[in-house]
């Protein structure tokens, strides 16, 4: 887990089950009722989010598609989301497995087919599209081209 920069309460992997770099990740996040989302998604019929759920899958995905020599220099960030679709709910109790598996890499860019499924159902499934970067003071706030 050392792999990825997040930390609680963001970091939405429980454990990574394998790993081959530059192809393929798999990994799972053990759902509770004690998950920091739940209070107010929603009360009384507690339901993950879908964009926490592509979140899971972004972060396992993001650990498959470092070189791993560069793990101390590189981070990969989310740059696009395509072919999405959701086709069940996860809720307390769930086990989210999750599996990133690699397209291609050019340069600093990456596209992987990341799928997430409960009991062998099929939760949701896309395609993630990275972007690697080395210098991360580039993504400073003061650097941010909305700075005034």
């Amino acid at each position: 887990m050392d792999i990825l920069p997040h930390r609680y309460p963001f970091l939405l992997i429980d454990r990574i089950t394998e790993l081959v770099p530059q192809q393929r990740a798999v990994g799972y996040k053990n759902v509770t009722l004690n998950e920091w989302f739940f209070a107010g998604h929603f009360p009384n019929n507690p339901v993950m989010p879908g964009v926490l759920i592509v979140e899971a899958m972004a972060q396992l995905g993001g650990t498959a598609i470092l070189e791993p020599n560069t793990l101390a220099t590189t981070v990969p960030y989310l740059a696009g989301i395509e072919k999405l679709k959701f086709r069940r709910p996860v809720v307390p109790g769930d086990r989210l497995d999750m599996e990133a598996n690699v397209m291609w890499i050019r340069m600093n860019i990456g596209r992987l087919h990341a799928a997430a499924r409960v009991d062998d159902q099929m939760v949701c499934e896309g395609e993630l599209l990275f972007s690697i970067v080395s210098d991360t003071r580039l993504f400073r706030l003061d650097a941010s081209i909305l700075h005034l």
